[in-house]
């Protein structure tokens, strides 16, 4: 049998990272635990794939992102020396995609494989110039017309789907979201309209698969969210919405920041506050706070400072009241504020901005944010050694916990006992954890 021939190309992306041999295995583990798809390689694993030997085909996109975020650029296959994936190049037009999402989607047998998705820092996020007007050769060919109550149908229902992911989480709604969109928005977009009407229904469009994607982000599923996201900005910019595109940019820099990737967060974040100059106060202020974080996160302390600096300057010129766009309100500033302060160090800051936070929060806000949000005052209250003060937040979120079907909340409340553990003597610490391990069997 002829040797086998040692792959030169992952040699050579293994140079270029400077890692060793156990710290490439490190990151693919790392990456795949994100995917939901543990792995457990260690050392001999990546020396045989330097060797030739290749590694497994669900295995081979984990090694891909894993050198991408080193590398800070986007590895293919080819350039690993990996063979084309079985499915690459498929290339269907954004309404058979958009079909074709949503109908695995809202099928529980396809749901898990569906979700297996990993979250891409290398994403290939479409341009506006590439986007707009990138829909002008669908047409329907079909009998159905459609007008503006079809256009006021979708936006309804995504206000509806959007109140019991608030009030309930992604695990209730995105399957809901997935089933409207297959087969009911996306048909529509194939429909014969007149202009107006077509744009509108993009846009429509366009929101619903943005409040899916948020809802898979609610339950880990991060690359399925990317899919959503993604055809969220190919609607938008084929209808010319350039404000709905930047929102969804800014929903993509969101989920970048809240898992740590701080470069493709600020880079998303900057590319959303493009047009906020444009678009006043309140715009400005719903792109800066994000950019603020984003900026913090990387460690830019001057620029994290600048951001949140010109988003209490625009939410001032916007006025108080009840004006908000997206959900961005006095309250929600005080979160961004939080999250800069903490990720610069000031740990006593950010939970002083937590507090300002709860005490401006609407009766009506996101009972899903509010439950991660508590968790996260608690964890850095906790933190500071108020363990007392922690306990009776937490104690808080074990209260709602049972009502809520979300994969991020859950999250929360599952490392609520790793990180008592070492206080289990404290009688209240004890008592929350047990209330804990109840809720996570529940």
């Amino acid at each position: 049998m002829a040797d086998r021939e040692p792959n030169e190309h992952l040699a050579r992306l293994h140079r270029e990272t400077g890692w060793t041999l156990r710290q490439l295995v490190q990151r693919v583990n790392r990456t795949g635990t994100e995917r939901g798809t543990p792995t457990k390689y260690q050392q001999p694993s990546a020396h045989q794939w330097l060797s030739g030997h290749m590694p497994k085909e669900s295995t081979r996109p984990l090694v891909l992102e894993a050198l991408s975020r080193k590398l800070g650029r986007p590895i293919t296959h080819a350039e690993a020396g990996f063979p084309p994936p079985v499915d690459e190049s498929r290339d269907t037009g954004t309404v058979d995609a958009l079909i074709d999402l949503g109908s695995a989607d809202m099928l529980p047998g396809r749901r898990s494989v569906i979700g297996a998705g990993l979250f891409s820092v290398a994403l290939a996020i479409p341009g506006w110039p590439d986007v707009i007007g990138r829909m002008e050769s669908v047409q329907s060919g079909a009998t159905m017309r459609i007008g503006m109550p079809e256009v006021d149908l979708v936006t309804e229902m995504t206000d509806q789907l959007n109140d019991i992911y608030n009030k309930r989480g992604g695990r209730t709604s995105r399957p809901m979201a997935a089933a409207f969109l297959a087969n009911t928005a996306a048909p529509y977009l194939r429909a014969d309209a007149s202009e107006e009407v077509r744009k509108a229904m993009m846009t429509a469009a366009a929101f619903l698969c943005y409040i899916t994607g948020w809802m898979a982000v609610d339950e880990g599923l991060h690359g399925l969210a990317q899919r959503y996201y993604t055809k969220a900005l190919e609607l938008a910019g084929a209808s010319s919405d350039y404000l709905t595109y930047c929102h969804v940019l800014r929903g993509m820099s969101v989920q970048a920041a809240d898992l740590g990737h701080s470069a493709p967060a600020t880079r998303l974040a900057n590319a959303a506050a493009a047009a906020a100059p444009m678009t006043g106060p309140l715009m400005r202020a719903f792109m800066a706070g994000q950019q603020a974080h984003s900026y913090a996160l990387s460690g830019d302390r001057a620029a994290a400072l600048r951001s949140i600096g010109e988003a209490e300057r625009a939410m001032d010129a916007a006025g108080s009241g009840k004006t908000q766009l997206g959900g961005y309100t006095l309250a929600t500033l005080a979160y961004h504020t939080a999250q800069v302060r903490y990720s610069l160090g000031d740990v006593a800051g950010s939970v002083d901005s937590l507090e300002v936070h709860f005490q401006l929060r609407a009766p009506t806000d996101s009972r899903v944010t509010e439950l991660r949000f508590r968790s996260m005052l608690a964890e850095r209250q906790l933190e500071l050694g108020h363990l007392e003060l922690a306990c009776s937040t937490w104690g808080q979120v074990l209260e709602e916990h049972p009502g809520i079907q979300s994969g991020a909340v859950d999250g929360f409340v599952a490392h609520i006992n790793r990180r008592l553990q070492p206080y289990r003597s404290n009688p209240a610490a004890r008592e929350v954890c047990e209330r804990a391990l109840l809720s996570t069997r529940r």
